[in-house]
């Protein structure tokens, strides 16, 4: 197929051929790669009445709170093993999860796993490993786990670089040989809201799809001032999201969800992105190296747009959404709207319980482990952010970059030693501030 008649255009087919996995779309093929993925990994599949065991990696807000939603799903399952590079958020999330999930935990205290190596002795505990560390980590986790032949559910972003997203796409295409079954915490495709309205954009209720407009606008996240005592790793880990090898900027962690969203309505990804962004509002002491805001325009290989915008400004206009405008009409994705010709709005069959997205992406996951359901979100996790770090990088630049570009990528964020004496690579100045990008300067990723 050649570039002209491709409708995903070149940045797709470079993207696959980035991760070395080949999509088997024959159905004979499929059924091969299953029945070798079987002799691969036997034993990794459980009848639907055995006791899954969980292991979580990551012990904060998300982490308590996706392990209580694998706790939650159908069928028997227990928290065997938790992970974290602090004890005292393992030993606290742990507490947390007790006060509603205690008849399912059984984590003595030498199943506790504290420092770098932690994620390893966890996941050798398990058959499904819950990843919710600071993103930065989730290549080195995500390949130890399928090295493991474990199931994996882990958060987004799955990388904050282009190397750590090709390490992700290398080990997706091991987790495809073994048959293992992946989720990815972009919690959006399992929202009946979602699914139905994007699914009519596709159709082509509001025609040709000309642009979107997506946006995480909001006052931004906490912070963990230094402490006495701390070395410079340890500060950076607690306050890891304003550091780009643990969070890849807000851009990354948060609005790749938004960015995700187009994707998603385009069923590609974009060719090349430019941008501007800075720090205007968030600029203390504690808040490191990342922009307060960025804006990026995104072009699509069918000459369609997608204009980004996302900021952590207190005060502000705030919006956390997604629009797509075409040729007969407009769809306010988010809000499960169409206005034109098929005007639709999304709502519940009488009677019907809502149930959070958060809670259904974990029960699709753990059904397609027990009753070995196809289940693979790893490709699509990493394309969204991808997308999100090509946008990041045409900030940080003032240049125009195209995906293939960004996907090859050679700078690695992340440090080269983990220990808690070590530095990691951005390293403050002499009255605590760190050095920011300049658009129009040094090109950074």
């Amino acid at each position: 197929m050649n570039a002209s008649n491709d409708p995903h255009g070149p940045s797709r087919r470079s993207f696959l051929k980035a991760s070395g996995a080949a999509l088997l779309s024959s159905t004979l093929l499929d059924r091969v790669a299953h029945a070798a993925a079987r002799r691969i990994a036997p034993g990794a599949f459980l009848k639907g009445d055995e006791t899954l065991k969980v292991a979580l990696v990551g012990c904060g807000g998300r982490g308590g709170g996706a392990a209580a939603q694998a706790l939650s799903t159908a069928g028997p399952v227990k928290l065997v093993a938790v992970a974290d590079a602090f004890r005292d958020r393992a030993e606290g999330t742990l507490r947390g999860l007790m006060t509603d999930h205690a008849a399912k935990i059984d984590v003595p205290a030498d199943r506790v796993f504290v420092g770098f190596d932690a994620y390893q002795h966890a996941i050798d505990q398990c058959d499904v490993a819950i990843l919710t560390t600071p993103p930065g980590f989730r290549p080195s986790h995500f390949e130890y786990a399928v090295a493991k032949g474990k199931h994996v559910f882990m958060e987004k972003p799955v990388a904050t670089d282009a190397p750590g997203v090709r390490r992700v796409l290398a080990a997706a295409a091991e987790a495809k040989k073994k048959n293992l079954k992946i989720g990815v915490g972009l919690q959006r495709h399992h929202d009946p809201g979602y699914l139905e309205a994007v699914r009519r954009v596709q159709d082509g209720a509001i025609g040709d799809v000309m642009f979107q407009r997506v946006y995480w606008c909001d006052g931004g996240v906490w912070h963990q001032p230094r402490q006495p005592g701390w070395s410079e790793m340890q500060y950076q880990m607690r306050n890891w999201y304003y550091f780009n090898w643990l969070c890849g900027d807000h851009i990354v962690e948060q609005h790749i969800h938004n960015l995700d969203v187009a994707n998603w309505v385009k069923d590609a990804t974009p060719v090349r992105a430019r941008g501007h962004g800075g720090r205007q509002v968030r600029n203390g002491i504690d808040d490191g190296e990342i922009f307060d805001h960025h804006q990026v325009e995104f072009d699509y290989a069918d000459g369609s747009k997608v204009f980004s915008y996302c900021h952590h400004w207190s005060g502000a206009w705030s919006s956390v959404s997604e629009h797509a405008h075409g040729t007969k009409g407009y769809a306010d994705l988010a809000g499960y709207r169409i206005d034109g010709a098929k005007a639709w709005k999304f709502e519940r069959a009488r009677g019907e319980e809502p149930i959070s997205p958060y809670q259904r992406e974990h029960d699709v996951l753990f059904d397609a482990i027990r009753n070995d359901k196809p289940h693979d979100e790893s490709v699509r996790g990493a394309q969204a952010t991808m997308t999100a770090i090509l946008g990041r990088m045409a900030t940080y630049s003032g240049r125009e970059i195209a995906w293939d570009a960004a996907l090859a990528s050679e700078e690695n964020l992340f440090p080269d030693v983990l220990d808690w004496n070590a530095n990691p690579k951005s390293l403050p100045d002499a009255n605590g501030r760190y050095k920011i990008a300049r658009p129009g300067g040094v090109a950074s990723t």
